[in-house]
Formats: C-alpha cells, structure tokens, sequence
C-alpha cells in the first residue's frame, strides 16, 4: 500500500462539520500509527530536499504538526505564522478574505531573511487564501517561495489554481 493509500485509510470523514453541508476530513487518526507519521514526514521532505529550502512556514495550527519535522529533515529553520494577536511583538501581518470575512495572520519579524527559500505548509489545501497570505508575509520579507506542501489538497475547490501565481511548486499527500 503506498502512502496515499494508508492516509486515506486512516482520515476519518466527519459530516456537516464545522458547518451543515461540509464533509470535514480529519487527519487527527494519521497520529495513532507512528509508522505513518514517520513515512509522512518522510515523504513531505523529501519532495523538497533538492531545492534549496532554508525555511519552512507552518500556518496555524494544523501546519505545525509536520512542519518541523519536514524543517528538521530538511536542514532548515521553522517558522509559524499564526493569527492576529498570537505571536509576541515585532510581527509582519497580511490580511486576506475568507467566504465570510476577513482574517490577518503574523509571522514575527526577523524569522524570515531576505534570500531565504521557503515552502509554506498546512494540513490541507481549501481555496488556498490562508497559504497565499502566508505567502505574501514571505514576500514582504524578501524571501522567495519555493512552494507549498500538504497532507490534502480537496482539488475541486480550486485553491492550487490560486497558489500558481506564487509558485508552480504544489506539493500534497493525497487529494480530493
């Protein structure tokens, strides 16, 4: 069984959350076969192990599970972009429209250099606005992004479509 199939073995779908309508897929379940969260790692590094990458950036707070570790094995630096308000002061913020509102995420200022390479990590690719204002935090701070990396990509949303214009480099486990 290759990768993709054990993730989708494990991820539990849980109808109408957080809201009616929506089938949620919940990777908490990948966290009970430590075989799994080894071979994950695995896998989400080494996609990226031949380019460059001297930062890693986990969005709040699901990025934050494997984003270390793929910063671990990468030789890299791990830096987490939280929302408005949960990172000490000196922060660099974006704010970005959600179907509902509008949000503002942080990264403190100085844990990305002008120069580095990053790659933007989370859990899951939706419409892709929460990565893109990652992003664009990156940016600010002169860095260049390499890419993006998640456990699932729910394709039919479009969000890869929207990460295109940042960079070609769309990296997940399994999709939808």
């Amino acid at each position: 069984m290759n990768i993709s199939d054990k993730i989708n073995a494990a991820i539990r779908e849980v109808p109408d959350f957080p809201i009616p309508g929506v089938l949620f897929k919940d990777i908490s379940p990948i966290f009970l076969d430590p075989q799994l969260v080894r071979d994950c790692e695995e896998e989400l590094a080494n996609h990226w192990a031949d380019k460059g990458v001297t930062k890693v950036i986990g969005i709040d707070s699901r990025g934050f599970l494997f984003g270390p570790q793929m910063a671990g094995r990468l030789g890299a630096g791990f830096v987490m972009v939280r929302k408005k308000g949960k990172l000490p002061p000196e922060t660099v913020s974006v704010s970005y429209a959600l179907e509902y509102g509008e949000a503002t995420i942080e990264a403190v200022k100085g844990s990305i250099q002008a120069g580095d390479k990053v790659v933007v990590h989370d859990d899951l690719l939706a419409t892709g606005g929460t990565a893109l204002a990652a992003a664009e935090i990156a940016q600010k701070l002169g860095a260049e992004v390499v890419g993006f990396s998640f456990i699932i990509d729910l394709t039919f949303l479009g969000g890869g479509n929207r990460l295109k214009n940042v960079s070609e480099e769309i990296h997940s486990l399994v999709a939808y």
